[in-house]
């Protein structure tokens, strides 16, 4: 059986099969930790999303990794908050990480490492954003072999050693 680690950092410095990226529809680059991401991978990676022509909000989408240490980096694009009701909104931010590791897994990656979606500019509640990602996590540890929440602020970290002292 795998196992979750939540862990404070950035998510561009890991060295693990994939690392998922909270991208815009576009795929093409935005701010946080997309546009980190980006600027980490290189210009490879910005003419390799443009092949793939956008994203759905609650999919996922797999490239290379380029400069990064990780291989793969898999794009999805989570719902931005205040666009949907409550129940809505879980539906889609689930989706994103049930997809980021169902192409992970028909990728045969066993080291995954996510941010936190949807919980930046696109205003889900933080706490409610780990809740989930830890929920849909724990459901896939058989599956692989480590699967990482990298939080990138205090507040949130602070968050998860409240909630979930095991994985911290």
């Amino acid at each position: 059986m795998g196992k979750i680690k939540i862990i404070k950092g950035d998510i561009t410095t890991l060295s693990c099969d994939a690392i998922v990226n909270a991208a815009n529809s576009s795929l093409l680059g935005g701010g946080g930790v997309d546009g980190a991401i980006h600027h980490a991978a290189g210009p490879e990676l910005l003419a390799e999303c443009r092949t793939l022509h956008g994203c759905r909000t609650g999919e996922a989408k797999i490239t290379k990794g380029y400069n990064l240490p990780a291989r793969f980096v898999i794009h999805t694009v989570g719902p931005i908050y205040c666009e949907h009701n409550t129940a809505e909104a879980e539906a889609l931010l689930t989706a994103c990480y049930e997809n980021s590791l169902k192409l992970a897994r028909e990728n045969g990656l066993k080291t995954i490492a996510f941010p936190l979606i949807s919980a930046g500019v696109y205003g889900y509640p933080q706490r409610e954003a780990i809740r989930v990602a830890v929920e849909t996590m724990k459901r896939h540890t058989t599956e692989f072999e480590e699967l990482t929440l990298v939080l990138f602020g205090e507040r949130e970290f602070g968050y998860t050693k409240e909630d979930y002292p095991d994985f911290v």
